[in-house]
């Protein structure tokens, strides 16, 4: 099997996984100049990850208001790797220095901050939009492709996150 025919498969066995068992949407594959191999990206049902800072700015805001602040689904860059592959943090940097923050294609969140300007609440600068959409710092779901098609995900980001506290 060729280099191209490996990743191509390992890629396809998680849009499989993402698709099927998790009920990600609008899953596509993304390849650009720099990148050391096809990304995928798509929206999941839920939204996967809330920054630490974001958290704390959330339940503030939410003492506040009247309700709840919405967790809407974000898109998430997906980088499919096979459990025996080695990958040095340089190359993880390569593909980090290649990607923009957000995928391409419907954004909720922007979507969400046109209806802000609406008149919903005005919440357009609140502190706790400071780590949504655009705004966010690079992160990508490491797919973790196992010999049986066993997918595992961990969360890289692009430089350090501070603790999430209990």
């Amino acid at each position: 099997m060729s280099r191209s025919d490996h990743v191509d498969a390992l890629t396809q066995v998680v849009v499989n996984n993402l698709a099927n068992q998790h009920d990600w949407t609008g899953i596509a594959v993304h390849t650009q100049a720099g990148l050391p191999r096809p990304l995928l990206y798509g929206l999941p049902p839920k939204r996967l990850y809330v920054h630490p800072d974001e958290q704390i700015e959330t339940i503030k805001a939410e003492k506040d208001r009247a309700g709840r602040i919405p967790q809407l689904p974000e898109q998430e860059w997906v980088l499919p790797l096979h459990l025996s592959e080695k990958w040095s943090p340089a190359r993880f940097a390569q593909v980090f220095d290649a990607i923009h923050p957000v995928p391409p294609g419907r954004d909720p969140v922007a979507d969400e901050d046109d209806d802000d300007t609406a008149g919903s609440g005005g919440d357009r600068d609140a502190p706790w939009k400071l780590w949504r959409g655009p705004k966010r710092g690079k992160r990508l779901l490491l797919a973790t492709v196992q010999d049986d098609s066993t997918v595992a995900y961990y969360w890289i980001h692009d430089g350090l996150v501070k603790p999430r506290q209990n």
